[in-house]
């Protein structure tokens, strides 16, 4: 049976891309279906963040964005965790950007320091917030973080009776893969995620189980065997998934993303 491919692919910003806004054109101009903001302003000045982009620039990201029918996601920035305080400001920046540029998703990494319980409560703010403005939340999984957290989150917002439905898992490959429990078999994770986790969002990058490289996808052991990427797209498919696959990369050349996305089409019309 051939896989369907109902999921849209793109990629996403870059804190090394200068301007930052190349990778979003490199998607209009190469007819990639989603992107992916991700403000990421380093110590030493590499990067951007949402205020260098004001009301004007954000109007001609959402005209791009409609008239090419990419779909828009936001990524949080990373140092931003419900568990502290001050991070709600940047929510609310995050929040705001995906309403002006017309982003239908907004991305967040588990951050399990004090715990489930604990973290879902702190999150709550987040997901009424993002509930209001229509938006997706998707919860990525890090690392350090495993299928039994996500496991253990969901169940706990189901028996929370915070109205959660726009709230799913960013599925990363990547971080499957370095993940102790699942080193080397990002499957074995995906696996072990209970059928009350809703995978929405997914970032896929390859590595060696040695670090978090963020190749570029079959740049790395699935470009010998892409057996693991074909039973991830097969997963994602039972499972209805219809979200975008994001490539979490700004390669050298870019064009190694149209490599990436052609040879994910090409394992969608392959039968199994």
């Amino acid at each position: 049976m051939a896989l369907k491919c109902s999921f849209r692919v793109g990629n996403q910003t870059a804190f090394c891309a200068e301007p930052p806004d190349v990778p979003f054109d490199y998607a209009v101009a190469y007819g990639f279906r989603a992107f992916e903001w991700f403000p990421d302003k380093k110590e030493w000045g590499q990067g951007w963040e949402e205020k260098d982009f004001g009301p004007h620039e954000r109007s001609i990201i959402r005209r791009k964005a409609s008239s090419h029918d990419i779909r828009l996601s936001v990524h949080v920035p990373v140092e931003a965790t419900p568990l502290f305080d001050a991070s709600m400001e940047i929510f609310t920046r995050s929040v705001d950007f995906a309403l002006d540029v017309g982003a239908v998703l907004v991305n967040v990494h588990l951050c399990l320091q004090t715990g489930v319980a604990a973290y879902l409560e702190a999150l709550m703010p987040l997901i009424g917030l993002t509930r209001r403005a229509g938006l997706k939340l998707s919860i990525e999984n890090t690392t350090i973080t495993g299928p039994e957290d996500f496991n253990g989150l969901f169940s706990l917002m189901e028996q929370s009776g915070e109205d959660a439905t726009h709230v799913g898992m960013c599925f990363d490959m990547g971080h499957a893969n370095l993940y102790p429990d699942t080193r080397y078999d990002y499957l074995k994770y995906f696996d072990s995620l209970e059928s009350r986790v809703p995978v929405i969002h997914v970032h896929m990058h390859e590595n060696h189980g040695d670090c978090d490289s963020h190749l570029p996808i079959f740049t790395g052991p699935a470009g010998n065997n892409p057996a693991g990427v074909t039973g991830l797209l097969s997963r994602l498919q039972r499972r209805g998934f219809d979200g975008a696959i994001i490539l979490e990369q700004w390669p050298n050349p870019p064009s190694l993303l149209n490599e990436s996305r052609d040879r994910l089409a090409s394992i969608c019309k392959a039968v199994r």
